[in-house]
């Protein structure tokens, strides 16, 4: 019987962080972003440079599952802040990714003499992990699930819930791997001018994405704004 409820309890938090995780995530979108800023660098570059993403990107979410909002609450942050903040980074990088000029076979060149592994270290974590494979609204995301993960009146059940949110985050991680190392073979059927327009497409999403993201922080710190304006004042 206690096997049971465990396993339900494991089961259901596997299920949950996915669902609230990997939509919002979203690596096969995300994948043709990651080509664009990789452009010029090898097939064994990208491959190192996709293991380390998706290994940031599980510490990330598992880091802001556990304690991303003790550490909000420590620095006074609240999460339309993070939403904020962490849309604008969207929209720069987007921006930057909608105004590179494509430079031919001369560019790709000199890109790829420049992707030493110092810049493969640099640029591992912002902006290929944060903020183009895990965004804001993936940490949201992941504190949300993490504070659901608590139970009360078990410790053994929190426990439970926490191994299974994790091994839904390995799943995530595993996903992002997939789509990051393969993104290239899979971009390669539509030819090079459909790689360009995808691309194109791709950043204007993420720039559209940007400021979704944004806009959600503002508007729920205007609502709170206009709701505490509205309180009559204490005595």
């Amino acid at each position: 019987m206690l096997i049971e409820v465990y396993g339900l309890a494991l089961g259901k938090s596997l299920l949950f962080s996915l669902a609230a995780l990997l939509p919002i995530l979203n690596p096969t979108a995300t994948a043709p972003i990651f080509l664009s800023l990789t452009e010029g660098a090898s097939n064994s570059t990208r491959e190192v440079l996709a293991g380390k993403i998706a290994r940031n990107v599980f510490l990330l979410l598992f880091a802001a599952m556990l304690i991303g909002s003790v550490v909000l609450d420590f620095f006074g942050i609240s999460l339309s802040i993070v939403r904020v903040g962490g849309g604008l980074l969207v929209v720069s990088s987007a921006w930057r990714l909608l105004n590179s000029n494509d430079g031919g076979a001369e560019r790709s060149a000199r890109l790829a003499e420049g992707f030493t592994p110092e810049m493969v270290n640099r640029t591992a974590f912002y902006p290929l992990t944060f903020p183009i494979a895990c965004g804001p609204g993936s940490i949201a995301a992941a504190i949300t699930v993490g504070a659901s993960l608590h139970d009360q009146t078990s410790l053994v059940i929190s426990i439970t819930r926490i191994s299974g949110a994790v091994a839904g985050l390995a799943v995530v991680a595993a996903s992002v791997l997939l789509c990051f190392r393969y993104a290239q073979q899979l971009l390669r059927l539509l030819g090079d001018t459909g790689t360009v327009v995808f691309l194109r497409l791709s950043a204007f999403i993420l720039l559209c994405l940007g400021v979704q993201i944004v806009w959600d922080g503002a508007s729920e710190l205007l609502t709170t704004v206009l709701r505490d304006a509205q309180l009559p004042p204490t005595h």
